[in-house]
């Protein structure tokens, strides 16, 4: 009898022979594939089985299919041609949201033909990520009510739960089903991922002759994978949250749009949506998307176009590969931040830099603006904000960023600076915040003194209006950066006090345990008590 080998059951690849498991959209999924002349669209998550299931149904139909992948170079010169060929029978295009534009829209046009003349000589099947439906319409609006879209969701926990049991009962071993299920995230490919490790882990290689319990822990299991994947899924990660223009006083935008992704249900995101649901980094990061930043970076790096895409038409950003996305669901945010070379990644305010300034000056903030967001700070400058601030009471709206909802005000001081209304305004708002390090004046050199002459008291950078703009907006931009850097570092230490470790607070030495700890005399007793600080 030929044993039935590990690899043969928990397949990491390809479609599984013992450990197939029917997705709950399968019934619609058969139906339209059978429909004659109707494109399908079969959209989900990555590792969910979409691929599977369509192969399985059109061999349960006995059709005999084409398959194409538009990340094969050879598939995508073949898939250009689909829209002129006819009685070309089932033709599947996989990872369709990786197609140009151009191509998207002539398979449009032709699923719209196919459909009014019921064609049952062709029919095309799309599979792609969350929204490739949304994508299609986006070119042929026409083709709503022409094509079945079927959403393959997260796979329920009972059909995760089916494939790992048949699994264990196909190699005659106990697995424990309930905690890899939870691992999994509805995920049939992280399923057998882990499962497969379980094995390997417990010396499982083939069926066994007699029935077995399978006893390694699922932590270490977790880790196990974690650790696999992180030889291949670090590098792009710390390369993808670093950016571009790594700035390690910025605001690490890149960095949080892949911390959103990990936390996604989906492995999908809406960028659009996820900005509402974070104001502190919702500049820094809308900077970037707008910019057209985020498209370019990921059009110049093919090795990160393997697991991340983004659509800058819904500006939708998912996962392509359902272990990247274990990786970065795994990962201890805190950590990597530091490994990337961030200072911090907890902000208290909005904006990081807020600019003040009368019309004269405008030039000058805006150069300045562009630095420091270059830089990938957050910056209220209010040419940014003009779709904000249409039909809103300006004064409410503009109020409470001048008087703390920016950790600098950066007030750009000509000869008109105190004679206009909104710089009156914006003055009053920030006044309070004299002495405490957040207003930062820049003054145009010979400027006249003027009724903000307690300005001239705080630390200040001077414009030269002989050197150029854009030079001095940059030296003013990096000096700002320096600022910024030492206030994420936190408060220095003095000289006659020391750091807590246990509640982070700095106190007199008077307070420390012993001179040979850095706990203060509260925390050192809760240790003693068998607490964790």
């Amino acid at each position: 009898m030929v044993a039935v080998r590990l690899e043969e059951v928990f397949k990491l690849n390809g479609i599984p022979s013992y450990t197939y498991v029917e997705p709950v959209e399968y019934s619609r999924l058969l139906v339209a594939l059978r429909t004659a002349g109707r494109g399908v669209v079969v959209e989900g998550p990555s590792g969910v089985g979409k691929t599977t299931a369509v192969v399985k149904a059109l061999e349960n139909l006995e059709h005999d299919h084409i398959a194409l992948s538009a990340r094969r170079a050879a598939d995508r010169g073949l898939i250009e041609e689909i829209p002129r060929l006819t009685g070309s029978g089932v033709v599947i295009i996989d990872d369709f949201h990786r197609l140009s534009d151009d191509t998207k829209s002539e398979i449009a046009d032709y699923l719209k033909v196919l459909a009014d003349e019921e064609d049952e000589s062709t029919k095309v099947v799309i599979i792609g990520i969350n929204r490739a439906g949304e994508s299609l319409l986006n070119f042929a609006r026409d083709l709503r009510g022409r094509v079945d879209v079927i959403k393959f969701e997260r796979n329920p926990d009972e059909k995760v739960h089916e494939l790992v049991s048949e699994g264990a009962k196909t190699l005659r071993i106990s697995l424990p089903v309930d905690e890899i299920v939870k691992s999994a995230v509805g995920s049939f490919h992280l399923a057998q991922l882990l499962s497969y490790t379980a094995c390997l882990m417990s010396g499982v290689t083939q069926r066994a002759s007699l029935w077995r319990e399978v006893e390694v822990p699922v932590q270490s299991v977790r880790e196990r994978v974690q650790d696999e994947q992180a030889m291949s899924f670090m590098d792009p990660a710390l390369k993808f949250a670093a950016g571009p223009r790594f700035s390690k006083e910025g605001r690490a935008p890149y960095l949080h749009m892949l911390r959103w992704l990990s936390e996604s249900d989906e492995w999908t995101i809406s960028l659009q949506r996820e900005l509402r649901r974070h104001p502190t980094e919702e500049t820094s990061v809308s900077a970037v998307i707008n910019g057209g930043h985020l498209e370019e970076f990921l059009d110049k790096n093919v090795d990160l176009q393997e697991l991340i895409h983004f659509d800058p038409r819904t500006k939708v950003l998912a996962v392509e590969d359902p272990k990247f996305f274990y990786f970065i669901r795994n990962l201890e945010w805190a950590r990597f931040a530091e490994r990337v070379g961030f200072l911090n990644i907890g902000y208290k305010s909005r904006y990081d830099f807020a600019l003040s300034f009368a019309a004269p000056e405008r030039p000058f903030a805006e150069a300045l603006s562009k630095e420091l967001t270059a830089l990938e700070f957050s910056v209220f400058y209010d040419s940014n904000e003009q779709a904000r601030i249409l039909a809103a009471d300006i004064e409410a709206y503009l109020a409470p960023i001048y008087a703390s909802e920016a950790t600098y005000v950066v007030s750009i001081i000509g000869a008109s600076y105190p004679d206009r209304v909104w710089t009156r305004f914006e003055g009053k708002q920030f006044r309070t915040r004299f002495g405490s390090e957040a207003v930062i004046p820049a003054w145009y050199q010979g400027a006249a003194p003027t009724l903000f002459d307690p300005m001239r008291e705080i630390g200040s950078f001077v414009i030269d209006p002989t050197s150029p703009m854009g030079d001095e907006a940059k030296r003013f931009a990096r000096l700002l950066a320096e600022k910024v850097s030492d206030y994420r570092l936190g408060p220095r230490v003095p000289l006659n006090a020391f750091l807590c470790r246990g509640c982070n607070l700095i106190l007199p030495y008077g307070q420390r345990a012993t001179t040979q700890t850095s706990l203060c005399l509260d925390c050192a007793e809760k240790v003693l008590a068998g607490a964790s600080v």
